[in-house]
């Protein structure tokens, strides 16, 4: 597979916000109060109203690269990359701030109308973070970084849903109060990422 442009491949918006720059390789997205994903666990609620811009793709090896940039300020502000299926069944991993002290890294898996959310406590000082989101077949694999060079695991994960066609891309939320100012650059599709480990297939 050869490396591809993400804006090349046509994403569309599931829930276009109101303020959007889409422009070469970059997007940049002022977010809208009261917008996230999640679906039923813990909370017992359900909200499922963030914008998402993806693409289509029934490449069974892929990975998506991405840079985020962010100027996060309100409880739960995030933006960062997701695979959006439909309703219920759907995943997203960013960096949603806490307070002055430090945001959570993590990701949101839902399967069948239920989410989970796993994290791991950072610094509020990061406003910038690269992804990599790497399919094979019904398993998927996040990884972040600093320099979009080395990336580190976040989870491996099936997706129940994911066998067929499937649309993924990225998208920003504020759940609660006010917005801010979500940009995405150097945007890249290539051949999967995420090898085989030999070790495990013995």
């Amino acid at each position: 597979m050869e490396n591809r442009a993400f804006l090349e491949m046509d994403p569309e918006w599931v829930r276009r916000p109101h303020n959007v720059n889409v422009n070469n390789n970059s997007i940049e997205v002022i977010t809208e109060s009261g917008t996230d994903l999640w679906q039923r666990t813990y909370y017992g609620f359900t909200n499922d109203n963030a914008p998402v811009f993806q693409a289509k793709t029934d490449e069974k090896y892929f990975s998506f690269i991405v840079k985020t940039k962010f100027e996060s300020k309100n409880r739960f502000d995030q933006c960062g990359v997701a695979m959006y299926l439909d309703s219920d069944n759907w995943f997203k991993a960013s960096i949603e701030y806490e307070n002055e002290n430090y945001q959570r890294l993590g990701s949101v898996v839902t399967n069948n109308g239920y989410s989970d959310w796993a994290t791991t406590d950072i610094s509020s000082g990061i406003k910038e973070m690269w992804y990599r989101f790497s399919r094979r077949e019904s398993d998927f694999c996040i990884e972040c970084g600093t320099d979009g060079k080395t990336f580190r695991q976040m989870r491996i994960f099936h997706m129940f849903a994911g066998s067929g066609t499937i649309n993924f891309g990225i998208y920003a939320a504020s759940p609660t109060i006010g917005s801010f100012r979500a940009t995405f650059t150097d945007m890249i599709v290539t051949e999967c990422q995420w090898k085989p480990d030999a070790e495990w297939k013995q």
